[in-house]
């Protein structure tokens, strides 16, 4: 939608909307810039407290993913007047609240709306220095793909929802989802990665695509390297995939050519909505080893998945 108007160049705007990056970079000075996202979903796990925490480092992510620094946030929330207790809200609100505290967010108040369906997240502000913004555009030929996080976040909501997800899976699913993605980002920072996303509900191959198109490469992925969640293969077996695989199926198009040696199954965790994902960086390959096991100090799941290599007739390519 956003692409169908006519939005004015601004001089100062650093990052925006073209490449479908994690988040707008606007230049303030020199040697400032603001980091500016905003996200908000529906409750994905049961738990109250959990989803507000959720949905809070689901939003400080993109900011994150940017190697940007989050100071402020703004409350997003649809909750409805009747039929529910108010508590709830409360409980989701403290939630956030303890992770925004934790990461030194501050909380500047927020907007909400009168709706049966509760959605709630924040919008949130950051500061990096403009020289040294990570964007999705700059992956290089030869480079390494490291993944940080398993995925597989969709199918387990999608489980918990129908009841057919083990009280280990969907543990080892919160578990993932509530890690933050700062020592990533200072990590990949510090290594010199030269492009990176926040992988979330475009799932994985639909950010890859969008590295793949804004840095003019082909991604080669090797499907058995993606981690995933315990379980969660399992559940995409049975059928529990959400409404967002065929969108992010339509999203990716035809510029993706899969192995037929990957599993139905398998494919669709590639193609599965993540929430609160974790970073695809890209690297030059020689300082891939060493980054990688820096990262599995906090991320113990972290992978190399794949390489970049020059542009073919597909953007992706999953072996």
């Amino acid at each position: 939608m956003l692409g169908g108007l006519n939005i004015p160049k601004h001089p100062n705007l650093l990052v925006g909307i073209e490449t479908a990056d994690d988040a707008g970079v606007y230049l303030l000075r020199d040697d400032l810039a603001l980091v500016q996202t905003v996200d908000f979903f529906t409750p994905i796990v049961d738990d109250p407290y959990n989803y507000g925490r959720i949905a809070a480092l689901n939003s400080i992510n993109d900011v994150w993913a940017m190697g940007g620094t989050p100071i402020t946030a703004l409350a997003i929330t649809c909750f409805p007047k009747k039929g529910l207790d108010f508590a709830i809200l409360g409980e989701i609100m403290r939630g956030g609240l303890d992770v925004l505290t934790e990461h030194g967010v501050a909380l500047l108040g927020g907007h909400s709306v009168d709706d049966p369906q509760i959605m709630f997240g924040y919008a949130v502000t950051g500061t990096i220095d403009p020289r040294r913004v990570v964007t999705n555009r700059r992956a290089r030929v030869g480079d390494a793909l490291i993944l940080t996080k398993p995925v597989g976040t969709g199918v387990v909501s999608t489980g918990i929802k129908f009841g057919k997800a083990s009280d280990e899976v969907i543990d080892a699913s919160l578990r993932t989802m509530l890690l933050a993605g700062r020592e990533a980002a200072q990590l990949m920072c510090e290594y010199g990665a030269h492009a990176a996303t926040d992988v979330t509900g475009f799932a994985l191959l639909g950010h890859a695509w969008e590295v793949a198109r804004a840095s003019g490469v082909t991604l080669e992925i090797t499907a058995a390297s993606v981690p995933l969640i315990p379980g969660a293969l399992e559940l995409a077996a049975a059928g529990l995939l959400t409404s967002g695989d065929k969108s992010n199926r339509r999203y990716v198009g035809d510029n993706i050519e899969i192995s037929n040696d990957v599993s139905l199954p398998l494919a669709g965790l590639l193609f599965d909505p993540q929430t609160a994902g974790g970073l695809l960086i890209s690297i030059a390959a020689d300082r891939a080893a060493d980054l990688l096991a820096r990262l599995r100090e906090t991320y113990q799941d972290a992978a190399i998945i794949g390489h970049v290599r020059q542009r073919q007739i597909h953007a992706i390519v999953i072996r």
